[in-house]
């Protein structure tokens, strides 16, 4: 019997990567990973050898802006399930490159659903939105559930409460089985370091390293999020597209411990040997124009369905995370401060 075949966008991104893991530790599928020509290899270097040899994964170069390229992926790929991770992923960049953003994570989510429609419609697909499609939520709707209204706060989420709604149209007007998710703040190792809390880890593990001052500068501290680990996170995309899955289904997903994201840096902090000497900066150029300063989800439509539950302790998360940066740092790598 011919062997299951899944096509991960984005492999090379922190879910894609960890995704890969999940997949080659715990099934026999053959796994294909989407990635531009161009794109750094860092997350899956640990993976060369078996792409070398072709050992159940293999690459496949394509590009979401570039119609022509989903066709090809497609049709090399054949994929039984697909999990669309790609995108422009980073809320701040989207502030001073909106129409990039769009076209990547909207245009570029259609081009490959279309694909899909033409050449392998009876995939099982998963489309991973955003929690920031639901924005500036008020009080009142804390835990956010899958039915409140979006208010997206920067371009990124716009994008994405486009991603959001293609997905579940292919699923509705062409019967695809597609399904979104809204994913919560997830992190842990080989997070980018553009994202709140892995700079916090990158500027303590220089700090350790003497290679920058004492001062670790952050942006907005206040706004509340819920997190979640990336491992956690790629379980919960496995079993989306594995347990029952239902076309045109949308859900909110992630972890299950909130705090602020000051609160995610006292924990950094605490957890280094220069605790007593860092001090915290605001820099300006950290602060969005308006942020998502509510993140707290109801998962529980998410729970009911799949039995998925969160199990990795924050504490754990963190400081993965902080010792994946004190390796990189160590090793002199991408030491430039973000």
């Amino acid at each position: 019997m011919e062997k299951k075949r899944a096509l991960i966008t984005g492999i090379t991104g922190m879910v894609g990567s960890h995704l890969a893991d999940f997949l080659l530790a715990k099934t026999d599928w053959e796994v294909i990973g989407m990635c531009r020509w161009r794109s750094p290899l860092d997350n899956i270097g640990h993976l060369t050898d078996r792409i070398n040899k072709k050992e159940r994964i293999r690459l496949v170069y394509g590009d979401l802006r570039d119609s022509t390229s989903m066709d090809h992926v497609v049709r090399d790929a054949l994929p039984d399930y697909v999990f669309h991770l790609a995108a422009q992923s980073f809320p701040q960049t989207s502030f001073t490159a909106p129409l990039d953003t769009y076209e990547t994570n909207i245009q570029g989510t259609s081009r490959l659903l279309e694909a899909l429609r033409q050449y392998k419609k009876d995939a099982m697909i998963h489309v991973c939105a955003s929690s920031e499609v639901f924005g500036r939520v008020p009080k009142e709707k804390i835990p956010i559930d899958e039915e409140c209204t979006f208010h997206p706060a920067s371009p990124y989420a716009i994008s994405k409460v486009g991603t959001d709604l293609i997905g579940r149209f292919y699923a509705e007007a062409y019967q695809m089985t597609v399904m979104t998710t809204r994913m919560f703040t997830h992190t842990g190792p080989r997070r980018g370091d553009v994202f709140a809390e892995s700079t916090f880890a990158k500027q303590i593990a220089m700090i350790e390293e003497g290679l920058i001052p004492p001062v670790v500068k952050v942006g907005n501290l206040h706004s509340l999020r819920t997190v979640a680990d990336v491992r956690d996170a790629v379980r919960a995309y496995y079993l989306l597209v594995t347990h029952h899955p239902v076309a045109g289904e949308y859900y909110n997903i992630g972890g299950t411990f909130s705090c602020t994201v000051g609160e995610i840096l006292d924990y950094l902090i605490s957890r280094s040997p220069a605790k007593d000497k860092i001090k915290v900066v605001v820099d300006p150029e950290r602060l969005r124009p308006i942020d998502a300063d509510l993140q707290v989800p109801n998962m529980s439509k998410f729970e009911k369905h799949t039995g998925w539950k969160a199990e990795i302790p924050f504490e754990k998360t963190m400081d993965d995370l902080l010792n994946y940066w004190r390796e990189k740092v160590a090793q002199q790598e991408a030491c430039l401060v973000r």
